[in-house]
């Protein structure tokens, strides 16, 4: 029990209160409000528990929101006017005790906001229960690890494996709302290669056709001339092109018109002349259609893949039917109704699925051998068998935005989906970032959050660059001297160091069910701080990763799993032991990052693009302190060769006893593999610690043919 007394804050003067409610009881909601001014509102009060146990506190919000707790702010972000969305909290409260709250909304984007209150849920309502609104029958499948690494692949089993991305996907995206030009595009790449910082792909996002031919598939002549001249351009600079296709049509456009003489759209749009932001009517193709995914891929095949394009950004898949987002099951009730396989209520979760599947089964119809990638916004169980990487949709630009990414690729990777990613930096931001002509102390910051993000990004499946308002390239965060272009180009350079381990980890999610992004918990499932850990994590097997998500902090907690032998830095190959809690470094061009002991690390040459040359030589740093083992996976990085067997696997065992590092047998073979290779061998322990790209007089160097070979390191 308790209540709030609401204060309206003007807002050239926050601190004088300018009128007061009050609101009703809190023992589980109080009001929403709808609204369209901008002040601050402050809500004052407190929360009585009538029972101990762990309650729940869910802000549903846009603008800014803060929320305290006995004077602890436990609730601290800004989200855009057209993405209301939730933010949740558990909180461990005492009966008999008063907790003063405080909550703070506002700003310039502040429109809605909701608050929702739980109770504990009794011990006689614990069991498990399960319902649905609209399903007439449900079957359950339980999967039985009990290591979670099984349950997924489990789940892999159950939904299909991973397919193999290209290779040249695992390096550096670079995007931003966008390129309106063929000219803007080849000239960000030009200014890539001229300054030396890796890059692999560009990516032309939405309106590169006319303004009122959403859905044509065209380029608009004027900004794009000769699109095939334009990817090829792109192309003999070494950048691959993705670009943004949706399944969203104009009325006034040929595709429009073929697809609704097939009956392959949601009419019901049409009939309430839904318009989009931009004040055209529109809807979006039913892709749970077959005849519909294929005359959807069709138009792609004939209007964009003939240029040569190499990626495909499939936006608005939820499918994005009402302005502002995100769609609600009403909204998807009433503006779809029914779709080819059911009520839309019932099916509608899946669209992403299959609007993957249409280009997916589509480009491989065109072009057989050549691997698909798509990105998506929106994902459902089994996408990553259609080349398919899901993101994170537009997220904001703010330390907690950043912190909320982490959570939410842990548990996207830890649900069986192995390939995530975000916009790194966060797409949009509130005016103090945005503003044309940011102050000192606003520039200083807006550059350290996006450094911070770009070191978190550099762990991610994919490293992707993307945002709005503000440029999004390197050298947009200061010249060659400033620390954040400095650290940013040095992360950079670290992933394309990192792909020969980057590629065996996507080897092994394909293959064999793995997982890249790993919460703690897969791999120390008896360690409580691991299994809560929601801001750290396993990049593979070896890298634990700690981003720093505060602004100006050079330290921070780091929990250090019990594990055989401990962990090294990363960065100074000092060990450091585990089953224990420390403050860990952060400098501005470093985050905390620690390798397991008996991890061996497979570290390829310095690239600016991923296919300049074969990963030769491959050093492979080996970590004293416990046995352990890596696989090499290596093919063509192209085709798909590997469905027919055309891979190779070259095991790696590490023997902590003996210090030797035993190179197996390569098995399998494709088109185009090296048949000999260079090996070099650095051992790192507490007698010899290395960082990476140290120099060392105990590296070993083996000619490898391809049979098994020991190396001693003592």
């Amino acid at each position: 029990r308790g209540g709030l007394t609401r204060v309206l804050l003007p807002v050239a003067t926050p601190t004088e209160p300018k009128d007061r409610t009050t609101t009703a009881d809190l023992a589980y909601k109080f009001e929403y409000i709808e609204h369209f001014v901008q002040p601050t509102i402050r809500y004052t009060g407190s929360l009585a528990p009538s029972a101990s146990g762990l309650y729940q506190l869910q802000t549903y919000s846009n603008g800014v929101i803060k929320v305290w707790l006995d004077g602890k702010l436990i609730v601290d972000h800004w989200r855009q006017k057209w993405l209301t969305e939730y933010d949740q909290v558990k909180l461990p409260l005492e009966a008999g005790h008063r907790y003063a709250l405080k909550i703070e909304f506002g700003g310039d984007d502040a429109t809605t906001l909701r608050i929702a209150w739980k109770t504990p849920t009794p011990a006689s309502d614990a069991a498990t229960s399960l319902w649905s609104e609209v399903a007439d029958g449900l079957d359950y499948y339980f999967i039985y690890g009990p290591a979670l690494d099984d349950v997924v692949a489990g789940y892999r089993q159950l939904t299909g494996p991973a397919t193999m991305l290209p290779r040249w996907v695992y390096g550096l995206w670079q995007s931003r709302q966008r390129y309106v030009t063929a000219q803007d595009s080849i000239g960000v790449v030009d200014e890539f290669r001229r300054r030396g910082i890796p890059l692999d792909a560009i990516v032309q996002d939405w309106s590169y056709w006319p303004v009122d031919g959403w859905g044509s598939h065209q380029f608009e002549h004027d900004r794009f001339p000769d699109p095939t001249a334009w990817v090829k351009a792109l192309h003999d600079r070494h950048a691959h092109v993705m670009i943004s296709v949706w399944g969203k049509f104009y009325p006034n456009t040929a595709n429009f018109a073929e697809l609704q003489r097939g009956g392959y759209l949601y009419e019901p749009t049409l009939k309430v002349n839904l318009k989009d932001w931009l004040g055209y009517t529109y809807t979006f193709y039913d892709a749970f259609n077959a005849g519909a995914r294929k005359v959807y891929w069709q138009q792609i095949d004939r209007a964009l893949f003939r240029h040569g394009l190499d990626a495909w950004w499939l936006d608005g898949s939820e499918p994005d039917v009402v302005q502002p987002s995100p769609p609600t099951l009403e909204i998807t009730k009433q503006l779809i109704g029914r779709t080819a396989l059911g009520a839309a209520a019932r099916t509608i979760n899946a669209y992403a699925l299959f609007n993957s599947r249409a280009v997916y089964e589509g480009q491989r119809s065109s072009a057989p051998d050549q691997r698909v990638f798509i990105l998506t916004r929106s994902g459902f169980a089994g996408i990553h068998r259609y080349g398919t990487v899901v993101w994170s949709g537009d997220t904001t630009a703010t330390w907690t935005g950043l912190a909320k990414q982490i959570a939410a690729g842990l548990g996207y990777s830890g649900a069986g989906e192995p390939y995530w990613t975000m916009d790194i930096g966060g797409y949009t931001m509130d005016m103090r970032f945005a503003a044309p002509e940011q102050t000192p102390a606003i520039r200083d910051e807006w550059r350290e959050l996006n450094t911070r993000w770009f070191q978190f990004g550099t762990f991610a499946p994919l490293t992707r660059l993307h945002g709005e308002l503000q440029p999004r390239e390197p050298w947009a965060f200061g010249g060659e001297d400033s620390p954040a272009y400095r650290t940013i180009v040095k992360f950079d350079r670290l992933r394309y160091r990192l792909l020969p381990y980057v590629y065996s980890l996507a080897g092994d999610t394909s293959h064999h069910g793995g997982t890249m992004m790993r919460p703690l918990m897969m791999d120390f499932p008896a360690d409580a701080a691991a299994c809560t850990s929601a801001d750290e994590y396993l990049f593979g097997r070896a890298l634990l990763v700690a981003p720093v998500t505060q602004y100006q902090a050079r330290s921070r907690t780091v929990h250090l799993p019990a594990t055989a032998g401990g962990w090294y830095d990363f960065w100074s190959g000092k060990p450091v032991a585990g089953g224990q809690t420390i403050d860990a470094a952060a400098p501005y061009d470093a985050l905390p990052l620690f390798v397991r002991a008996g991890a061996i690390v497979p570290v390829g040459p310095e690239l600016q693009y991923a296919a300049e040359k074969t990963a030769d030589p491959i050093t492979f740093y080996v970590y004293a302190g416990a046995d352990g083992r890596f696989t090499l996976y290596e093919d063509d990085g192209l085709s798909f060769g590997y469905e027919r067997g055309e891979f190779a696997e070259i095991p790696l065992q590490w023997n902590d006893a003996s210090q030797t590092l035993s190179i197996g047998a390569r098995a399998g073979h494709f088109p185009g593999m090296l048949t000999e290779r260079t090996f070099h061998v650095v051992l790192v322990s507490a007698k010899s610690p290395v960082g990476l790209g140290e120099a060392t007089a105990e590296t070993k160097t083996v000619h490898y043919t391809g049979g098994a070979t020991t190396v001693e390191l003592k």
